[in-house]
């Protein structure tokens, strides 16, 4: 599992002043949100055998306060995980 603290997550900080804020919108849930969906997804990479090392990931919000999560990495990564996705998809019957 990837910690917010050791690396796989760059700027893991919450900056309430790098945005807008909007009354009532809670901002800090999203990005706890997107904190622990980076999380689970750099988790099921590592499970799946990609190389996770260069993975980079952001925890962020939007204007409606809803959780986002940047995903940066190499390309040979990309391929890797665009693999797996191809895989799923015709195990589910779902490739077009």
């Amino acid at each position: 599992m990837y910690d917010p603290g050791d690396g796989g997550f760059e700027d893991e900080e919450f900056d309430p002043d790098a945005m807008v804020w909007v009354r009532g919108v809670d901002y800090v849930a999203g990005w706890r949100e997107a904190v622990n969906a980076g999380e689970a997804l750099s988790d099921a990479l590592a499970a799946a055998g990609v190389e996770v090392s260069g993975l980079r990931l952001r925890a962020g919000t939007g204007p409606d306060g809803a959780g986002r999560v940047r995903v940066v990495l190499p390309a040979l990564v990309a391929r890797q995980v665009a693999s797996l996705v191809r895989s799923a998809a015709d195990r589910w019957g779902q490739a077009s």
